[in-house]
This record gives C-alpha cells, structure tokens and sequence, in this order.
C-alpha cells in the first residue's frame, strides 16, 4: 500500500507539473517554483517515507491562476514531508513535569529541595557530602543515597578505596573529589556545594601519620567548621558507643571530645552512636572466623549490644532527611546482649570448626600489641583495643534509639550463616543452616566435656 501511494503522489505532481508548463512555459513555471518564498528541495523517489496527500494540493487546479498555482505546489513540497516526519516519529515534549506543593521541601536554612518519590535514574533535590566513604559503613550511606536519586561527594585520599563506590549511583551522581584531612581548602571544596554532610572519619588504631586525636578531635574540627562556614543544612557526625570524658580507653575518649567539640562549632549536628556492627566486611564474625588461635585478655567476657551495619545505613538515611533530628543524639545498638565468647560460639557452630581460644594476661599483651603497632605497617592491633576488650558497652538512656526512627534491628544469630558460609570447608559448604525445630531439640540436651 505504501508503495502504490508513493507512486500516485508522484504521479499527480508530475501532471501538475506538465499543466504548469503548458500554460505558463517550462522556464516560467520552474524559476516559480524554485526562488518563490517558500520553495523547499523536491521530494525524491528513494524517500523511505510515505508520501502523504496533503489538504493544500487538490488534484484539480485548471481553474487557478499560475501564481496561486505556484504557491499551492510549493506548499505541497513545503507541508508533505513534514506531515510524515511527524507520523513517523514520536513527538517528545520539552516542558518540565508538574510538581506539586508536596514535592517541595524547605531546609532549615530555607533552601527549597525537590523531593522525588525515588530511583536510581531519579533527580533529586538533594546533595550529600560522606566523609569516611571509603570505610565499613562508608559505602551502605552512600549507596542507599545515591539508589534513591541523591547527588553524593565522595572525598577520597587513595585511588583504588573508592572506585567500588562509583556503581552505586545513575552517571553522574556519585562524585570523587581528592582531598586531605589536614588541608581545610579540600574540605572546604567537599562540603560547599552540598545540603547535608556526613563525618564518618574514624580509626580504630594509631597509624604513624595519623594518630587518635589527629582523627577524632582535629579532624572533626576541621570539618565542623566547613559546615558552619558554608551553613550546611544538616550535619550528621558518627562517633562511638560507650564514649565518656574520663574513660581509660583513649578511643572512647578523643570520640567523646570530638562530639563536644561539633556541637560546639555547629550546635544542630546530630550524633550517632553505633554499637559494634557485623556484615560482610566486618571486623568482629571475621576476625573471629579467619583466626585459628584467639588472642584475648579477658576470658571472651566483654559484652555490647551487635548492631546490622544496614540497619545503621538506613537510620543514617532517615535521620538526614528528617530536619526535626537536628541537634539529637542516637544510640544505635541490637536487640539482645552478647559476650565476645557467645559470639564465638555462632562462627564456631557455623563454620563446623573449633578455634583454640588463648588467653594472654593484660600487663603482657598490652605493652607488645603496643609495639607491634608502632613498628609493623599492618594492623596487628593496638594497646588501646587491648584496653577496650575490658570495657562494656553502656547505653545512655536518654539518647534516642532505633524505635524513634521506625527501624526494628536484626538479631546477628540471624545472619551469621549469610556472613561466614565461605569460611567452612568443602565438605559442609551447601549444608543448610539449623531450622527453628533442629534448634529446639539441641536445647533439650545438655552437653558435658570431662576434660580429665
């Protein structure tokens, strides 16, 4: 059909064209048709689209004069290909879309935001600065950001820490920018542009260009004060859990000087207190399972409250997009008490292998994991953790928790198989984990060991 309609377009214009140059000559009819104002290029036979007939061309034209001809023939030209281009193609629209007053929010600074309802490829309103991205708990903000349409910076001091980070946004929204912990003129840089800024710079142990205080009390000043200078929206700084001014462990102290410290640059910074945090890239179900001996200096009897790194990822979330968070402090920790040996005991019973567990007094392994620390450019552990195993993890009651968020955490003997299955041997691989009746007759029976 689009053939035989092709061909008696051609037809009719060539018979217009032969009337033309019966009345008016061949010459007349052709300058005419070309230098009149609107001539268009004539239609060729190897167009791939259907010739149209158009309104402006009626197959009759004897009664007209030549001038009125001319222009009927070059509106033929004129409005014919158009007319096909715009049936064959699909017309895209170039207004913006509607937005409602809801999409519509204003920070406490008075910044209007556009909220979208979310999505990888979504363009959202808001963008966010992590620092410490590169870390454990680093890369669940910053994916859980950058998945529902939020620009995120990603400061980053080492090429190849980061480049994981890259896929977890749409192109173009996850963006690295160099920078030095003690360069204020970085940081600044990082955080001038963005509505919310996130500071989970930490350290467990001392390196020898960066110590704890260095991390914990100038770092976070530096940072601080980039968040006031630029009057950032929200600013959510990650500390510790036990954290107190006359604690033995510098850790939990130089966290506890760092929190005072950002509430006093920036009083509505809102600061976060995680438990100890199991996942994939942990350092408490994997140390436990990669050991064959286990170094400890309290019998395994140090006890807190383990912690879902995604559930701390999700509270991060929400606790930066609800602007009545500012100024409160969190205590993020699980739902059940664990000691170091109870804990032991699920790798153990998941990876079907027994650890030999050694117990090395306090006064000897402190001073040599204090040494090794210094001379040894890996970490072996630190004096201070040695000090930390000593120490419980106490709650503070008057912080808010995951219940104010809407967030129940999960228990870590839920996850322990999902976490260490690549840990057991060959031969136990794809055995399943206990069911909940398996589970209940092992309780029925109690297991003696005569070790004489």
């Amino acid at each position: 059909p689009w053939l035989v309609q092709a061909s008696s377009a051609r037809e009719t214009c060539g018979t217009w064209r032969r009337r033309r140059e019966v009345r008016t000559g061949p010459s007349t009819a052709r300058a005419t048709a070309t230098n009149g104002p609107l001539s268009r290029p004539p239609l060729h036979t190897h167009h791939h689209l259907p010739i149209l007939r158009s309104p402006l061309c009626p197959p009759a034209m004897a009664g007209l004069p030549t001038s009125a001809m001319a222009l009927n023939r070059q509106l033929c030209r004129a409005t014919t290909p158009s007319l096909t281009t715009s049936l064959a193609k699909p017309t895209l629209s170039t207004t913006a879309p509607r937005r409602n007053l809801q999409d519509v929010a204003i920070t406490r600074t008075g910044k209007p935001i556009i909220r979208v309802s979310g999505g990888r490829s979504s363009l959202g309103g808001h963008t966010a600065t992590v620092f410490g991205a590169t870390g454990f708990l680093g890369r669940y903000i910053v994916n859980r950001l950058a998945r529902a349409g939020c620009t995120v910076v990603v400061p980053f001091r080492e090429e190849m820490a980061k480049r994981h980070l890259k896929v977890s946004g749409d192109l173009g929204r996850v963006v690295f920018i160099e920078y030095d912990l003690r360069n204020t003129a970085s940081i600044d840089e990082s955080v001038r542009h963005s509505d919310m800024v996130f500071n989970l710079v930490g350290r467990d142990y001392p390196t020898k260009n960066f110590d704890l205080e260095d991390v914990h009390i100038e770092g976070t000043s530096r940072i601080s004060e980039a968040v006031a200078k630029y009057d950032i929206d929200r600013f959510i700084h990650v500390s510790s859990h036990s954290v107190h001014p006359e604690s033995p462990s510098e850790y939990f102290r130089t966290k506890y000087q760092g929190e005072q410290l950002a509430r006093s640059i920036f009083p509505e910074t809102t600061i976060v207190r995680p438990a100890p945090m199991f996942g994939f890239e942990d350092r408490l179900l994997h140390r436990l399972a990669s050991a064959k001996n286990v170094l400890t200096t309290n019998s395994m009897q140090e006890r807190f409250w383990p912690v879902h790194v995604t559930d701390v990822g999700e509270a991060l979330e929400k606790i930066g997009y609800d602007d009545n968070t500012a100024a409160q402090t969190f205590e993020l920790y699980g739902p059940k008490e664990y000691t170091l040996q109870e804990i032991n005991d699920l790798v153990s019973k998941e990876t079907l292998r027994e650890r030999r567990h050694i117990n090395v007094p306090k006064a000897v392994m402190k001073p040599v994991a204090g040494l090794l620390n210094r001379l040894l450019w890996w970490n072996v552990g630190s004096a201070d953790e040695v000090e930390r195993e000593h120490l419980d993890q106490f709650i503070d009651k008057n912080a808010k928790t995951f219940k104010d968020l809407g967030i129940e955490p999960g228990d870590i003997a839920n996850f322990t198989f999902k976490y260490l299955q690549h840990y057991r041997s060959s031969a136990y691989y794809d055995l399943p984990p206990m069911t909940e009746r398996e589970k209940r007759e092992e309780k029925k029976y109690l297991h003696v060991l005569d070790d004489q």
